[in-house]
C-alpha cells in the first residue's frame, strides 16, 4: 500500500506544481528524492547503554535501524577520538521516506513548544532543505518516560530541485509550517 503523501504527489502535486512552476511536463516537477535524519552523541557516543537506547528511538522514529557513525580523526580540542562514536544516521527513500514526511509535518513540528514555523532561508545551493530539531520526544513513538536525556535530531531533505525556489514550492504544497517573518 502507497503512503498517503506519495499518492497526493502523484494525483495532484506534480500537475499543480508543474503549472506554478511553468514547467513543460509534470514530470519535471520537483520531487523528494531522500531524507536524512542525524543524532549527534558527542560523549555519550562511548557508553554501549546509551546508544543502544538513542539507536531504539531513532529505529522507531524512522521505522529503519540507524547506521552508527564514527569519528575520522582525533582533534583533542573537541576530546574526539578517531573511530569512536560520534553518532546515528539514517537515510530514508521511497515509501519510508513520504511516511516519515507526513508524520513529521503533521504530527511532530505542532508539538514543539514555542514553534513559530521553520526557517525559509535553510536552503543549499543545491536546492536542499536542511533544519534541526531540538527535541527527539516531539515523535509520537518515543516512550517520554524510558528517555534519560533529551536530544537534537538534524533533518535534511534532499529534492531533485536545482534551486531554491523549486524547493520552496515543494515544501510548501505538502504543507511545511515556514515562518513568514524570516522570509528574505
Amino acid at each position: 500500500m502507497n503512503p498517503r503523501l506519495k499518492e497526493l504527489y502523484y494525483s495532484k502535486v506534480q500537475v499543480d506544481l508543474a503549472k506554478k512552476l511553468s514547467l513543460k511536463n509534470k514530470l519535471m516537477s520537483p520531487k523528494f528524492e531522500k531524507v536524512i535524519i542525524n543524532m549527534g552523541l558527542g560523549t555519550d557516543g562511548n557508553d554501549k547503554k546509551i546508544l543502544k537506547s538513542y539507536s531504539e528511538d531513532i529505529a522507531m522514529i524512522t521505522g529503519q535501524k540507524p547506521f552508527v557513525t564514527k569519528f575520522k580523526k582525533s582533534i583533542s580540542n573537541f576530546k574526539t577520538r578517531k573511530d569512536t562514536t560520534a553518532g546515528l544516521k539514517v537515510t530514508l527513500r521511497k515509501n519510508k521516506m513520504y511516511e516519515f514526511i507526513d508524520r513529521l509535518v503533521n504530527t511532530a513540528l505542532p508539538r514543539i513548544k514555542d514553534f513559530r514555523g521553520l526557517n525559509p532561508v535553510s536552503f543549499d545551493k543545491f536546492g536542499n532543505y536542511s533544519f534541526g530539531i531540538k527535541e527527539h520526544v516531539v515523535f509520537l513513538e518515543v516512550n517520554f518516560d524510558k528517555v534519560e536525556k533529551i536530544r537534537g535530531l538534524d533533518v535534511t531533505i534532499v529534492t531533485s530541485c536545482t534551486n531554491k525556489k523549486h524547493t520552496l514550492a515543494l515544501l510548501e504544497e505538502f504543507n511545511f509550517p515556514f515562518n513568514k517573518e524570516k522570509k528574505n
